[in-house]
C-alpha cells in the first residue's frame, strides 16, 4: 500500500512525538504491545525532566488548573519554564483539568452543572495556553468517581457541555472508567484523535472491570494509593499511563 507524502509527514511527526525508550518502535506496534510508550501523571511537586527520561517514560500528563483550597501541589498548575524544560529533553505533554475532588476541598468539578463548566475550560484553557500548549490541542476534564448514567445525565454531560461551548468538542477530552468514557463518546462532547478509531478517552483502570475502552488514547494502568504505592520518579510516586494511539493528544502535535 502506498502513501502520500503528506501521511508519511503525519506518520514520522507522531513517531518524533512520542519521544522516548523505544517510542519509535511504539508507534508501529499495537496498541496493547509491551513496547507501548507510557506517559506518567502526579501533583506534588514537579519532576525533573532527567530523571522522567531516565525512568523510561515517554512525556507527562500535567494539570492545567490550581491547587483546591488548603493544598499547595507543585505540579499544579504546569508551568511555562517546566514544560520549556520537558520539551527540550524530548518528552511530550498532554493537559488535563482537575481541582475538585470527591470528599475534598471543593466538590467534584463534573457537579457544577453548564455554568461550572465554562469557568473550568475558560480556567484551563488559560493556565494551558499560559505554559505553551498546543492552540488545537485537547484539555482532559476529570470524572474522579464511579457515576451512573443519571449521574452522567443530570450532572457531567451540562458540565461537558458548558466545556464545550468555550473551547469546542474537538478540544475536549475526558479522564474517566470505562463507562463514562463510553457515554462522552456517544453523546458527542468529547472529541476525535488523528488516530483513526480513538477518541479523546483517557481512561482510568478503576471502575473499569478490567476492561479498556477501544476508543481510549491512554490508559491508567498504575494508580498510586496508600495500599499500591506507585512507582518513584525523581522522588515521588506517580501514576503510569500507556498510550494507546499515536495521537493522544501530545502538544507537539497540535500546534
Amino acid at each position: 500500500m502506498s502513501i502520500t507524502r503528506r501521511d508519511a509527514l503525519r506518520y514520522a511527526a507522531a513517531a518524533s512525538a512520542l519521544a522516548g525508550l523505544n517510542a519509535a518502535a511504539a508507534a508501529l506496534a499495537p496498541a496493547a504491545s509491551a513496547a507501548a510508550p507510557t506517559l506518567i501523571d502526579f501533583a506534588m511537586r514537579q519532576i525533573p525532566a532527567q530523571d522522567i527520561r531516565a525512568a523510561g517514560h515517554s512525556g507527562v500528563i500535567n494539570y492545567v488548573s490550581t491547587s483546591r483550597p488548603g493544598s499547595n501541589f507543585g505540579a499544579k498548575p504546569i508551568t511555562l519554564p517546566y514544560a520549556k524544560q520537558l520539551t527540550a529533553a524530548g518528552l511530550v505533554i498532554v493537559s488535563n483539568y482537575q481541582y475538585g475532588k470527591p470528599g475534598g476541598t471543593a466538590p467534584s468539578d463534573f457537579t457544577r452543572g453548564f455554568a461550572g463548566g465554562v469557568a473550568d475550560a475558560r480556567t484551563g484553557w488559560a493556565l494551558h495556553t499560559a505554559a505553551g500548549g498546543g492552540k488545537s490541542a485537547p484539555i482532559f476534564f476529570s470524572v474522579d468517581d464511579d457515576i451512573d448514567r443519571q449521574a452522567w445525565n443530570d450532572l457531567a454531560l451540562p458540565w461537558f457541555r458548558g466545556i464545550n461551548s468555550v473551547i469546542g468538542v474537538q478540544r475536549t477530552g475526558i479522564y474517566a472508567g470505562i463507562r463514562p468514557c463510553q457515554w462522552a463518546t456517544a453523546d458527542g462532547v468529547i472529541g476525535r484523535s488523528g488516530t483513526p478509531g480513538r477518541v479523546w478517552a483517557w481512561q482510568t483502570r478503576s471502575w473499569s472491570n478490567g476492561q479498556i475502552y477501544p476508543g481510549a488514547v491512554l490508559y491508567q494502568r498504575i494508580i498510586d494509593t496508600a495500599s499500591n504505592p506507585g512507582p518513584i520518579v525523581g522522588g515521588i510516586r506517580v501514576d503510569v499511563n500507556d498510550v494507546l494511539a499515536q495521537d493522544c493528544g501530545q502538544w507537539n502535535l497540535h500546534p
